[in-house]
């Protein structure tokens, strides 16, 4: 009798986790389709001259004399940079958080 319940608690607890891990991972798809689709606006790759271009401007804004100008010009400066480098940070890799990690160790432990 001991053994049936156990059995079906170990039942009931590798659905559950399986349920859990399949949910958090197609949360994390969907926010990364969505993130993808927003940052490259409907292109797959940038063009080799496109980020060419970015690249120097970005050259450019460095060798710049930021003394002589105004806090505002500087702020500006600061948002056109980080645009350029969000828009060129589009590497499309997987990122798993550590809750998914010790989900996924857990869930290989109790399966092996």
């Amino acid at each position: 009798m001991y053994n049936s319940k156990n059995t079906k608690m170990k039942n009931l607890f590798k659905t559950l986790l399986l349920v859990i891990f399949i949910t958090v991972a197609q949360v994390s798809q969907s926010k990364d389709l969505a993130n993808n689709s927003r940052l490259t606006n409907g292109s797959a790759t940038m063009d080799a001259a496109e980020a060419q271009k970015l690249i120097n401007r970005l050259e450019e804004i460095k060798s710049m004399d930021k003394s002589s100008m105004t806090r505002t010009e500087k702020k500006a400066l600061r948002k056109e940079v980080k645009a350029i480098q969000k828009s060129m940070d589009s590497s499309g890799g997987v990122y798993l958080s550590v809750g998914a990690v010790i989900l996924i160790i857990v869930l290989l432990i109790i399966l092996l």
